[in-house]
């Protein structure tokens, strides 16, 4: 006989270890989670009995994951991810005219969600704006069940397809040296800084880092917000690369140049790789035939 009865663990316990592994401070976690630093200390105590285990250590610069702790995390963020995934696929059976259609940045899916509530009246179709970050994890958790992004992100277990492409093009203040040019090349911005932000993948493609001749995109200030990077542009201290075509209002104060030599971005359709749902396979229909390129404005 097995040494001892299977331990049911409290997912919301769960939940709150993997929050403070990934803040790796009390502090930090509890206002994630909304909660008072006694109340999440309690929570994490009664886990660790659950377990049988110590899994985290304060320590005077915060907090780190004991051996078991590096153990479970892995394990237990599975198992949240799964049981976000079983509530999200019995509520997506339960409800199967239902479809929620995601869109990052400026991108537009009204006519392709505009036929699809035409054709298929009695479906109820939401409309989700996302963070440019979140895509993939929204359409995994099942957030979202269709999302227009643009790549580069990961696509581990999504089919993606593209629907067309956006020229880059170099966003600057009215009264930069290079404002008002045709176009420009790498070359030409080899010595301007350019903003970097938290998502390695997103910062070498956006920046262009490292340039095809090996060397590095000069870094300017850390930024992780868009409204945030063109008031940095405005005030000199870098340079930026945007999606061409139709772009948000820019204020007046900046302008944009065509940049030559480097490859476009890729405007995709991205779902659930198992998604067999006739409202996804509609909308991934009308997706290809009528979300062709930027409207122009």
């Amino acid at each position: 006989m097995p040494d001892s009865l299977p331990v049911d663990l409290d997912l919301r316990l769960v939940r709150s270890f993997a929050v403070v592994a990934e803040h790796r401070h009390f502090g930090r976690a509890a206002e994630t989670l909304h909660l008072t630093q006694s109340s999440l200390s309690r929570q994490i105590v009664r886990l660790e009995q659950q377990v049988g285990a110590r899994l985290l250590d304060r320590t005077p610069q915060g907090t780190r994951l004991t051996e078991a702790g590096e153990v479970f995390l892995p394990l237990a963020t599975a198992a949240l991810a799964s049981s976000a995934q079983a509530v999200a696929r019995a509520r997506a059976a339960a409800q199967p005219s239902h479809i929620t259609v995601g869109h990052t940045g400026n991108l537009i899916v009204t006519p392709a969600v505009r036929e699809l509530r035409r054709r298929h009246p009695d479906a109820e179709v939401k409309t989700m704006y996302l963070d440019w970050r979140d895509g993939y994890k929204a359409l995994l958790e099942h957030r979202v069940d269709a999302a227009v992004m643009r790549l580069p992100f990961p696509t581990d277990g999504l089919h993606v397809t593209v629907l067309f492409d956006e020229p880059r093009e170099l966003l600057l203040p009215l009264d930069h040296r290079l404002a008002g040019k045709e176009s420009v090349t790498l070359d030409d911005i080899a010595d301007e800084p350019m903003p970097w932000g938290d998502v390695p993948e997103l910062d070498a493609f956006w920046r262009i880092d490292p340039r095809p001749d090996g060397s590095r995109a000069p870094d300017g200030p850390l930024i992780r917000e868009m409204g945030d990077k063109f008031e940095v542009v405005a005030s000199g201290q870098a340079v930026i690369i945007i999606p061409g075509g139709s772009w948000l209002a820019l204020r007046p104060d900046l302008t944009t140049v065509a940049l030559e030599g480097i490859e476009p971005c890729h405007v995709v359709l991205a779902t659930r790789a198992d998604d067999r749902s006739r409202l996804v396979a509609a909308f991934s229909k009308y997706a290809r035939a009528q979300l062709t390129g930027p409207v122009a404005g």
